[in-house]
C-alpha cells in the first residue's frame, strides 16, 4: 500500500510542477505550490513506516510543514491582493 501512496505523491508532484511552470496567473502558481507541498507531506508520511514500527519524527515534520505552508500561502495571497489593487489604482486616471 505504501507503493501506491509513493506513486500518488510522484503523480501529484509532476502535476504540480507542470502547473507551476505553465501557469501565468499568480494564484494558480500558489495553488500549484500547495499541491507540491501536499505531495511532499504525503511522501514523508509514507516513508515514516519502517519495519520497527512508526517513526514519529516525519509526522512532526509534516505537522510543522502544514503550519508553515498555511502561513506562507496567506502571506502570498495578501501580497497578490495588494499588488492587484495597487496595479488597478495606478491605471485609473
Amino acid at each position: 500500500m505504501s507503493g501506491f501512496f509513493a506513486l500518488l505523491a510522484a503523480l501529484l508532484s509532476g502535476l504540480a510542477l507542470l502547473g507551476l511552470f505553465r501557469a501565468t496567473s499568480l494564484l494558480r502558481r500558489i495553488l500549484a505550490l500547495n499541491v507540491l507541498a501536499s505531495a511532499l507531506f504525503l511522501l514523508l508520511v509514507t516513508l515514516a513506516h519502517t519495519e520497527a514500527g512508526l517513526d514519529p519524527v516525519p509526522h512532526a515534520m509534516v505537522l510543522t510543514g502544514i503550519v508553515v505552508a498555511v502561513s506562507t500561502t496567506a502571506a502570498a495571497l495578501a501580497l497578490i491582493l495588494r499588488a492587484t489593487h495597487s496595479h488597478h489604482d495606478e491605471s485609473d486616471p
